[in-house]
This record gives C-alpha cells, structure tokens and sequence, in this order.
C-alpha cells in the first residue's frame, strides 16, 4: 500500500541495489524490448554501500509526469522511461478490469513526479542505470499496488536492471520468445548463502565513460565475431559451471570463471570495429596485480571483473579483505589514508610481509586508485518506512538542500 499521503498528494520512497555481473550481458536481440544474445549472472551489492534511492509522488494536481536524477530535471519522455510508466500502467488498468478493488487506490488519470538519486558515480561503470531503473519500477509497484514480473519491465529501462529486483546471485534468461516474455530474472541464491564473500570497488574514475553501453554493444553486435562466438558457444556452459560454484562456495572456480568472463567481454569490446576501449591503465595495472597476489599464494585469493568503464570490482573472501586492501594501498599510495579513500564496510589494518611485496614486484603508481568501497552481497529493493527520507518534499518537487 502506498506510504505516505501529504493532503492530496501519495508518496512512497524505495531503494535497489547495484548489482555486478559475473557472467556479462553485452549485446540485444531485440532493441526495442531489451533482449540480450545471451544469459548473464549477477552479484547484488549491499544497499548500505551502495544504493538508488527513488521517490515517486503521485496527484491529481500535477499536470504532467515529471523526473528528476540526482538534483537535476531530464527528460520523462524518453523512451525507456516511458516504457516501464506504459508497463506499470497496463497492470493497473490490467487489474481494474479484472474488478479488483485495490487497483482503484489511484486514478490512471493522475500525473507522478520522480525524483531519483545515486549515492555512486553515475554512468561511470558502477551499474548505475541498473540500480536506478530497478528503484523506479519497484517504487511505481509499491505506489500503485503492483505484483507480477517486474523484472520484465525493469529490464526495459536498462537490461541489467532487472538482475537488481533481486538480492543475493541472480540470473538473467535470455529467453527465446519474441515478445520477451521468458527473458526474466531469477534468484540462484539468497545473499546469506555465501557469508565469507566480500566486494571491493576499486573506484578509478568517476568520469561519464566515453562510449555509452547502448551504443558499445549495438556496434559489438553488428561488427565483432567474437560477440557471436562467446554468446552461442561460451556463455551458455559458463553460466551452468558459475552456478555450481556459487552453490558450492567454490571461490577459486568462482574468481576464475569471473577473471575469464571480464577478459572475454573486453576482448569483444576490442575486436568491436572500431574498438571500443573502457580500460585504462590503471585498470589493467590492477589486473597485472591481482595475477600476480594470486600466483604468489599458488591459488585463486581475490578475482576482478570490470563492467563498461575503468573500475575495478573485486571479488574475494573476509580472511583476505584486509591483506588485499594493503597491498593496494601500496601500489596505488592514496593522498589520504583516511575514511576519504576506504569507504563501506570496515577493514583492519595488516603489515605486508617483504616476501608478498617483492613477489608482485610492480611499480607504484600514486593516486591510481582515488577510493576503494568495502562492501558484500545484499538483498534486493526494499521500500523506506522513514517518511523524512522523501526526496520530493511536500509540494511534489525536490527538496532543496539546508
């Protein structure tokens, strides 16, 4: 039921998660409806790190649809937008006509202002559509009393976004049907199945990346063979071997599955015409590192994979949390070694042994790393009980900061 009401005016704030993808999706059958070319599986991250938070008011005194992201107005017109708004709507209109009483809570008539925002770096390679996405399409359901599917119509805002409805390891069918009704997410497993596992960001940039991931894989699909190759021949085993080993806890199957899958997807990238490139040096410095910690210990201790930008995630275990965070510390010395440069969950303080430091034997490159998020895997949207955490104040506009 909807939260809030202030006068005529309904309110109901939510968040959702980012998620990362262990097996990626890159390439659409189907432009219109989002249906990828291949299955891919995700990791949900936990909101108290990282988070879309959306509120959505609704009124018969408001004119039109309106929406604001991250303190600025855009354009509710477009047309991924005004696909989940149309969808949301033919599930109400859907019920009304099935004559159920709770779909009458609000008229199909009135208008809904949107004002959204990321506690991340937006378009930079963090999920943030993603996260955004799934926030608006839960947040319209909670508002307007909506069940069913709603991965389907997140994933026609922005097709990773409907791996963030849930919370835990969740998998996208790329499904067969043309109108995309079997391409739908599905929880592998909760994310108290996998308690050790732990995430860090290794935040390099947090510049808009130069090539959008719409226009990235409509050119990957159109010019790259090796698209083709991972999609038909690649994904479809890889996915099967990468949901045994979250159901076993296997991590060193994990990691290298996930270490294999990132290369893979930016070696498409690269063999797109022209090639696209969202790594940089620092990235692939972090990649030389993480082989290296690894290949010291003789087993699989920490995995990378990097989504359309330069940002590194990793993915490791909690015995190895504070080691690794050091050993990034010293090969990417930070300006501050302060609550500024490692944020999120809390990371004790170890002393790298000689023996680990001359074993990577890399140079130092200062400020390659601006700040690294510690954080884990977490559940799935969730609505928020606090009325004085609406984004849009009483008026239906955004509130003004103090």
């Amino acid at each position: 039921m909807p939260e809030d009401t202030t006068q005529d005016i309904i309110f109901v704030t939510c968040t959702a998660p980012v998620n990362i993808a262990v097996v990626k999706y890159w390439g659409k059958r189907d432009e219109d409806l989002i249906l990828p070319i291949n299955s891919s599986l995700s990791v949900t991250l936990h909101q108290d790190q990282l988070k879309s938070t959306t509120t959505v008011a609704c009124s018969a005194r408001f004119k039109e649809d309106r929406i604001w992201l991250n303190g600025k107005e855009e354009n509710i017109n477009q047309p991924r937008l005004q696909s989940c708004l149309r969808e949301i709507r033919r599930l109400v209109r859907k019920r009304r006509s099935n004559r159920d009483p709770g779909a009458d809570v609000l008229s199909l008539s009135h208008k809904v202002h949107i004002c959204s925002e990321n506690n991340f770096p937006t378009a930079a390679g963090l999920a943030s559509s993603a996260a955004g996405y799934a926030c608006l399409v839960y947040t319209l359901s909670r508002l307007l009393s909506v069940e069913g599917e709603l991965s389907t119509i997140a994933r026609q805002g922005s097709g990773s976004a409907c791996r963030s409805m849930y919370g835990g390891f969740v998998q996208w069918h790329m499904g067969m049907r043309a109108d995309g009704k079997d391409s739908v997410a599905e929880q592998v497993e909760p994310e108290s199945h996998w308690p050790e596992l732990r995430v860090l960001v290794l935040v390099v940039s947090a510049e808009r990346k130069p090539v959008g991931s719409t226009a990235g894989m409509q050119t990957s699909v159109d010019t790259s063979s090796l698209l083709k190759h991972r999609a038909e021949a690649v994904v479809p085993g890889r996915m099967d071997e990468m949901i045994q080993a979250i159901r076993k806890r296997d991590f060193s199957t994990f990691g290298e599955l996930t270490m294999k899958d990132s290369n893979q997807f930016h070696a498409t990238c690269l063999d797109t015409y022209p090639p696209i490139f969202y790594l940089n040096d620092v990235s692939r410095r972090v990649i030389g590192l993480v082989h290296r910690y690894n290949r010291h210990y003789r087993e699989t201790r920490v995995a990378y994979t990097f989504d359309a930008g330069p940002n590194a995630v990793i993915y490791t275990l909690q015995p190895y949390v504070s080691e690794f965070v050091q050993v990034v510390k010293h090969f990417f010395p930070p300006e501050t070694n302060g609550e500024e440069f490692l944020k999120g969950l809390p990371v004790g303080t170890v002393s790298l042994s000689d023996e680990l430091t001359r074993a990577i034997a890399m140079d130092t490159l200062p400020k390659g790393i601006r700040y690294i998020i510690s954080t884990k895997p977490g559940p799935g949207p969730r609505m928020v009980e606090d009325t004085s955490l609406h984004l849009l104040g009483p008026d239906g506009l955004p509130r003004t900061s103090a």
